[in-house]
């Protein structure tokens, strides 16, 4: 499969992916692939060749997540994390970096359990939680937080506010529709540091990296 990722463009990316994490990304693919017969962990209809776009589609981010995030060690919420994506090839080539996968559907968690556990990484932790109750058990602990089609970006916002330490930062994956999703955000809560434009090889659609981090409130002096 080395010779489809790399005919997919992974190399164009300028990752400077090891061995190890090729072969990594090419056994989650096809632990994916394998569940997704069974389980229906992803609406892509068992097409390898979109399992595979959907891989290039997440660790295409990664420049940007390099470029924000300051920490070597930094924790990372991925909401509604489904299948693993963005959160597990990620992981996979980030293995300094911390990751909780918050999944509320328990057999999208039973794989991310198999997958943590096949693969061997120690840097992520499954959470079987909606959004919610993770923020109540851990609330401000999370540098960042990242999401693939999780929810429109209002309500991924709310949803990511409790999470975060002060300067957090929400990593939003969007496409086209990412104009009219910015429209309904509150710019006196949420402040947008980065607008980027997503080049994936081999890939007409549009896609796009939306950085935001909450807006400090002054407290009025008595």
């Amino acid at each position: 499969m080395t010779e489809d990722l790399l005919a997919l463009g992974i190399e164009e990316l300028g990752l400077n992916l090891s061995d190890a994490n090729i072969a990594d990304l090419e056994l989650f693919l096809q632990e994916m692939g394998r569940w997704n017969q069974v389980h229906n962990l992803t609406a892509i209809e068992n097409e390898q060749d979109s399992i595979r776009l959907h891989l290039i589609d997440s660790i295409v981010v990664l420049p940007i997540l390099r470029q924000f995030l300051k920490t070597s060690n930094p924790k990372i919420a991925d909401l509604g994390s489904g299948g693993g994506l963005p959160a597990i090839p990620i992981a996979i080539v980030q293995p300094e970096w911390r990751l909780s996968l918050i999944e509320a559907i328990r057999k999208k968690t039973a794989f991310l359990q198999h997958v943590r556990g096949k693969l061997k990484l120690s840097n992520i932790e499954v959470l079987s939680e909606r959004v919610e109750n993770v923020a109540m058990q851990q609330p401000g602990q999370f540098d960042a937080v990242i999401s693939r089609a999780f929810t429109n970006l209002a309500r991924y916002l709310e949803l990511s506010l409790p999470l975060l330490k002060p300067d957090g930062l929400v990593f939003a994956m969007k496409a086209k529709r990412a104009d009219e999703e910015m429209a309904d955000v509150c710019k006196e809560d949420w402040r947008l540091l980065a607008d980027e434009t997503l080049s994936i090889p081999n890939l007409s659609v549009e896609r796009r990296l939306l950085v935001l981090t909450p807006v400090r409130k002054s407290i009025p002096s008595l």
